[in-house]
This record gives C-alpha cells, sequence and structure tokens, in this order.
C-alpha cells in the first residue's frame, strides 16, 4: 500500500467511523462505560436525604445552615485496543479479512472514546508484542492509531493471548477499558485474562470467518495452518468432515465463552462480511440497563 493509498484509506476510516459513532452510538458508549471515580463538583445547602459524610462542617460554621457537598462522576476514561495481528488474522472469505474487521472495529472503537474526549491507545500482538502505543487524547493521536493499524506488519505469526495480557497487566497500571480483538486461536490465556478481568473492564471480541466454522462442500482440498505452515489434504465432501469441522469450532467457541464467564468479562462474537454495528449498539444498549 502506497503513501497516498494508506492516507485515503485512513481518511475513508475516520469519516465512516465518525458517521458510525455520532449516529448510532456515542450515547450508548458514553453510558456503558462510567467514569472510575467521583470529581468534587460544589457545595449546596443541605437537603434531606443527602449523605451526612459529606457535610462540608466549615462552610456549614461559616453560615450557621448546614451545606453538603456535591460530587460529579469522573467521566474520563482509559481505553486500550489489543489487536491480534497473527496470520490467521489474515485469513477470510467474504467481503473481507478478520484482519480488516479488526481494523474497522477498533478505528470506530477509537474514535468513539477520542470523541467522549477518552484516551486511547493499543498493543498489538502475536505470538509476541509487535508493537505497544500509551494510551492519549486528540484527533491526531487517533489517526495515527488507525495508520498503524492499517500498515501493521508482524514479525511472527503465532498467536500468545497470555503474552499480551501479561504486558498488559504488568504495563497498564490505570483501570482501563480494555477490548481485545482477536480470534482467540490460543488455548492458555486463562490466568491472564483473570489478572486483567479483576482491575479492567475487559471486552473480548472474538472475530471469525464462516468458513472457520463450516466447510462448503467442495471436494478434495489443501489447506494449510497460516500461523504454523503446516498442510494438510481434507476431503470436504464427506458429510463427516464438515461435521467435525463445525464441531470442533463450537466447541473452542464454549471454551472462550467459559474462559470469559470465570474472569467476570464480556465476550461478543464478529463475523466477517456480517454488520458489526448492531453487534456492538446491542452490546452497548445492554451495559446501560
Amino acid at each position: 500500500m502506497t503513501t497516498a493509498e494508506i492516507i485515503k484509506k485512513v481518511r475513508e476510516l475516520e469519516i465512516k467511523s465518525k458517521k458510525i459513532t455520532r449516529h448510532l452510538f456515542t450515547g450508548e458508549y458514553h453510558s456503558a462505560f462510567k467514569g472510575r471515580g467521583m470529581l468534587f463538583k460544589e457545595v449546596r445547602e443541605y437537603q434531606a436525604g443527602d449523605d451526612i459524610r459529606f457535610i462540608d462542617w466549615n462552610v456549614s460554621a461559616r453560615f450557621n445552615h448546614p451545606f453538603s457537598k456535591v460530587f460529579e462522576e469522573e467521566r474520563e476514561l482509559s481505553v486500550m485496543l489489543m489487536v491480534d495481528v497473527s496470520a490467521s488474522s489474515l485469513f477470510g472469505t467474504t467481503q473481507a479479512r478478520k484482519k480488516d474487521l479488526i481494523t474497522e472495529v477498533a478505528a470506530v472503537l477509537a474514535f468513539s472514546a477520542i470523541s467522549n474526549n477518552d484516551k486511547v491507545g493499543v498493543l498489538f500482538f502475536s505470538d509476541v508484542i509487535e508493537k505497544f502505543i500509551p494510551p492519549k487524547k486528540g484527533r491526531d493521536h487517533g489517526l495515527y492509531i488507525v495508520r498503524e493499524l492499517l500498515t501493521a506488519e508482524p514479525k511472527h505469526k503465532g498467536t500468545r493471548l497470555g503474552t499480551a495480557l501479561q504486558r498488559l497487566n504488568n504495563t497498564v497500571k490505570q483501570n482501563s477499558i480494555v477490548f481485545l480483538l482477536s480470534d482467540f486461536l490460543d488455548n492458555d490465556f486463562e490466568d491472564g485474562l483473570k489478572v486483567a478481568g479483576k482491575k479492567h473492564d475487559v471486552v473480548g471480541m472474538k472475530v471469525y470467518d464462516r468458513m472457520d466454522m463450516q466447510l462448503p462442500d467442495a471436494g478434495l482440498m489443501e489447506v494449510e495452518d497460516a500461523e504454523t505452515g503446516a498442510r494438510n489434504w481434507i476431503d470436504t465432501s464427506d458429510y463427516l468432515v464438515r461435521q467435525q469441522h463445525e464441531a470442533a469450532f463450537f466447541n473452542h467457541t464454549n471454551y472462550c465463552k467459559n474462559i470469559f464467564t470465570r474472569a467476570g468479562c464480556d465476550l461478543l462474537h464478529l463475523r466477517t462480511g456480517e454488520d458489526y454495528v448492531k453487534v456492538l449498539q446491542k452490546f452497548f444498549v445492554g451495559r446501560n440497563r
């Protein structure tokens, strides 16, 4: 991709992301993720029902009448995007690859955070930490993140979610909203997720392609594991082969659901070629109830 193409694509993603954010779920995003603390706002006369712990005794003594301190929720949040850039993300058989879907969703989340004056950062990972961008505010920072999402060239092919979560737990000290975007082709990340879930509000987004779930009836097919390079021939005309493939997908899906549930975290499912906006909006609305 040339520099001009990158600039054009970044601009297109910004326009699309802002349109989605503005018209569909800016309010839902704002309400779904609450501030982490309380800030002093003002002092007013004591009213029936006010918590006596918040009486300002100095002001009350000065005016010979009880006054209460009023607090408001601290709205500023820190958002971390954990983005899987392993080789399996390059797979896709419909309108987009898993990487394309991850990039667009991450861009929408980044601009949603920035439009709410929140900080946003990114951790790119494969089976190593590929790049870490600390959380910051502002449009320029958001555009920088999108450029990195579009041009990320991982040095490794595998997936180690545990390594990525460990880096998050060791590096990001402030309580944050963490969006973990991956196909979760890993079986050793439960401990790291439990630790992250105790400190951060973690939302997993399991991205998958239709063929991850269902094989076509297309006869003999040579397949290759994008992360290991292992190749194998399978007979997709065999009903049992297709059933085993589908069963393996749902077994892995249930495995991920159970891990997130035990860690007290949310898990969404996004499929390439489908409308991810409805999934996000439904989730945000559900968080507000």
